[in-house]
């Protein structure tokens, strides 16, 4: 026969045991559910329609500040100052890599759906605002580039080709 004391010490070994497998269950679960970002094909094809102009970007400077430079910083590396209470991580905008592989239309859907933990701003940015951004930040990258924007990677300036060599006669 089992004693009240064995018991006890049964049920607690079996919650204990349950409560470990919870944890290892729900990490797994974290580390499956990190899916790549799933744009339909119409979205990817979409173009800004909004120039690459400085107006645009001062524009879309303080957008950025307000809503998205807490999770993405304020230089777009993904370092703000509420970045490590999220997981995944925010994006890093300076990786230029990852960057020329998303077409604007990507970028424009990202910010209007959002996907946890970084919300939608459908309803609290206006279309021309999330086309800004999307000019905004793809200028972290240096992907777009503007003469009056501190601190961006310019993309260098291509060479002019230098004139022909003229011969100097030598005198005999």
């Amino acid at each position: 026969m089992i004693s009240p004391r064995q018991k006890k010490r049964m049920v607690a070994k079996v919650l204990f045991g349950l409560v470990i497998g919870l944890i290892f269950l729900s990490i797994g679960l974290a580390a499956l559910h990190r899916t790549p970002w799933q744009v339909p094909a119409e979205e990817k094809l979409r173009k800004n329609p909004l120039a690459v102009t400085d107006s645009n970007y001062n524009a879309a400077k303080p957008i950025y500040t307000e809503y998205c430079a807490n999770c993405h910083g304020d230089s777009g590396k993904g370092d703000g100052s509420d970045a490590m209470m999220y997981d995944p991580a925010p994006s890093d905008l300076t990786d230029a890599a990852h960057m020329n592989k998303l077409s604007d239309g990507e970028i424009y859907y990202q910010i209007t759906q959002g996907r946890k933990p970084m919300p939608s701003f459908r309803n609290k940015l206006t279309e021309e605002q999330r086309w800004q951004l999307v000019i905004l930040v793809r200028s972290f990258s240096g992907v777009v580039a503007f003469p009056s924007a501190p601190g961006i990677p310019q993309p260098p300036k291509p060479k002019e080709p230098e004139p022909p060599a003229t011969k100097k006669e030598v005198k005999k």
